[in-house]
């Protein structure tokens, strides 16, 4: 009850109260830059995120490929190993030219995912060169109606 104030406050004399703690009025070039506002950001973090998901892809290219290696460097150890040592074994000799088909598999896998990720990263580069235009021209027409308006 001690910190409530008893006399109430009121204006001094000759303030409009209905206008005193309304925002100030914007001027009609800072309206203008406020209107678009909104879609140049929103087109701003399209751009980043289309260059993120243009290094992630490659990145993810990158790791598929490192590991369909490490699977081809694996099978290929395990044929060194186990080398007939003499006489050839009909039945070895077939499961070596299986591994060596999945071997050849795995080298397909990884040409595909070359191309792949070569056309993903083509169709991003294209939509973000589209994006990038459009905030250009988004930016130099606000930029435009700025000028016009300060003159």
């Amino acid at each position: 009850m001690d910190n409530i104030e008893k006399t109430p406050k009121y204006p001094e004399k000759g303030t409009n109260i209905l206008w005193e703690d309304a925002p100030k009025e914007e001027t009609l070039s800072e309206t203008v830059e406020t209107m678009g506002k909104p879609k140049t950001d929103s087109l701003k973090e399209t751009v980043d995120e289309i260059l993120s998901l243009i290094k992630e892809r490659g990145m993810l290219s990158d790791y598929f490929i490192k590991e369909a290696d490490k699977m081809k460097t694996s099978i290929n150890n395990f044929l060194l190993e186990n080398a007939p040592k003499g006489e050839d074994d009909s039945e070895f000799a077939r499961e070596r030219a299986e591994l060596r088909k999945k071997q050849i598999d795995i080298s397909e896998l990884q040409l595909n995912e070359r191309v792949g990720c070569w056309r993903d990263i083509a169709l991003l580069k294209k939509e973000l060169r589209d994006r990038e235009k459009e905030l250009s021209e988004r930016e130099g027409r606000a930029e435009m109606i700025h000028k016009i308006l300060e003159e």
